[in-house]
């Protein structure tokens, strides 16, 4: 078959650092082939390159020759859809410039957009529905290749399954996908061939089944032996609580996202709350961690109750419940190095003197393998892996007794993500701490969780130790997410 994308030899340089060094592959209509590696491989450089762009500063040289329009899907939908705009005025608008309401209509209906989502604004569209509105205006024009850059990433497993049809579904068409991703259970339920990236070189490539099933590199097996599995873990035993939060009700503009909920978590203990996008998850973090103060009900560190504000909160309480976000280059100051700002936790809430922080925060970064050189740069020079594993440090130089994780696995490839895992358990038994990990990972949350909270429409409905919640679902949100999370290879698209 003729490819649709031909990429020869493929070179880009930054400074004096090369980004990729010699990436070859070709791609015909109708197929999929993954770009998997970890953080910094050259994954998202290659994808500019396919769209005739590439980062400021970057010298991109080789061949690479497509047959047809090139269409992007990005990793976070919302960011390119307008927030006050509703969805059909947006593409009407693409259709004035485009020369024709019957190329949306056409787009549209290959996206599997319904018309009623046309009368909305972005905010109230779930992620699956987002990311398909996003797809219909990439294919407008009808293009031959998409690039889409991580669709899943943090996605439930309900909403991630319905955007892997829905790629499935183009691919069907004939349009060829090169699929940017960390995640392996994606590739392995979409794509035809898979090209393995390190340091910006292909150390593998070749056909999906066989690169995952029987990899030749070591890299590679590495990678995919790193992945997360849902499995029943081990019976928990029963412990005094730590954290508990009891008939919290939490609203957001008037509206009520918490209803009554309650939960608790013992000291070394990982509470996993997990439950479909918009479920509630980060609202229920957020009150624990003083974050959002329009709520009622109680919120008790080893039984004191604690301010629903983080202004009214005592710099020990301020200490004792550590946030880490999901977008930690976004809680970072971009102007300042990343070393002090890590640093600065422990001089602000534990009063510690500037060259004693410093010391400190040298010796915790470089545990996670962070050198004082990497830990020196501002947040821009960093990886997202990299940011992720600071931004846990900086939480816990303030030797929390509470470690509120949101979705902070996501967007990571395999590997960086067991160094995160594996540092969050070594948390949890050298210091005692008490985990609450918000996450869309079925596969961490079995790895981690002692015990598992199911939120659907702001109610918890069901919770018990993660052997229970797990390997005996009885409620249909939670069976679903299983389910969903489940799906494997016998699954993909023929």
């Amino acid at each position: 078959m003729t490819p649709v994308v031909h990429v020869e030899d493929l070179r880009a340089v930054a400074g004096g650092t090369v980004l990729l060094d010699g990436v070859s592959f070709a791609l015909a209509a109708g197929r999929v082939l993954a770009l998997v590696g970890a953080s910094g491989s050259g994954k998202t450089t290659t994808g500019l390159a396919l769209l005739g762009e590439h980062a400021p500063g970057v010298v991109v040289t080789g061949r690479v020759s497509v047959a047809g329009r090139v269409g992007f899907v990005p990793q976070h939908p919302s960011s390119v859809l307008n927030p006050v705009r509703r969805i059909g005025g947006v593409f009407r608008e693409i259709a004035a410039a485009r020369g024709g309401q019957h190329l949306v209509a056409t787009a549209l209906r290959r996206a599997r957009v319904p018309e009623e989502l046309l009368r909305r604004f972005p905010h109230q569209l779930s992620g699956g529905q987002q990311q398909r509105v996003v797809l219909a205006q990439a294919l407008v024009g009808d293009p031959a290749v998409l690039v889409a850059d991580e669709p899943t990433t943090g996605q439930d497993p309900i909403t991630r399954a319905e955007v892997v049809d829905e790629l499935a579904a183009v691919v069907a068409q004939g349009v060829a996908v090169v699929l940017l991703t960390h995640d392996l259970d994606v590739v392995r339920a979409l794509a035809d061939e898979v090209v393995v990236l390190r340091g910006g070189r292909v150390v593998e490539a070749g056909p999906a089944d066989d690169v995952l099933t029987r990899p030749r590199q070591e890299y590679t097996r590495a990678l995919v032996a790193a992945q997360p599995r849902v499995t029943v873990p081990s019976e928990a035993p029963d412990t005094v609580p730590r954290l508990e939060v009891r008939d919290l009700t939490a609203t957001h503009r008037r509206a009520t996202v918490l209803h009554g909920v309650d939960v608790a978590v013992g000291a070394g203990e990982c509470l996993a709350v997990v439950g479909r996008s918009g479920s509630g998850k980060t609202t229920l973090a957020r009150c624990v961690a003083g974050l959002h103060e329009s709520r009622t009900g109680d919120v008790l560190l080893d039984g004191r109750g604690l301010a629903r504000s983080l202004r009214r909160r005592s710099s020990a309480d301020l200490a004792a419940v550590q946030y880490v976000f999901q977008d930690a280059r976004g809680s970072f100051d971009e102007h300042r190095s990343v070393l002090d700002q890590v640093a600065r936790t422990a001089v602000r809430l534990r009063g510690t003197s500037t060259s004693d922080a410093r010391r400190g925060a040298l010796d915790a970064l470089a545990g996670v393998g962070l050198d004082e050189c990497t830990a020196a740069r501002r947040p821009a020079g960093l990886s997202g892996g990299e940011l992720q594993r600071a931004a846990l440090v900086r939480a816990l130089l303030a030797r929390p007794d509470v470690v509120v994780c949101d979705e902070i696995t996501s967007g990571l490839d395999t590997l960086t993500q067991a160094a995160l895992l594996d540092q969050l358990a070594d948390l949890r038994a050298a210091h005692g701490c008490a985990l609450v990990l918000i996450s869309h990972d079925l596969g961490v949350v079995a790895r981690l969780a002692d015990r598992v909270a199911v939120l659907h429409e702001g109610r918890v409905v069901e919770a018990g130790p993660a052997r229970a919640v797990l390997g005996s679902p009885t409620h249909p949100v939670t069976t679903g997410l299983l389910g969903s999370a489940g799906r494997r290879t016998e699954e993909k698209r023929k």
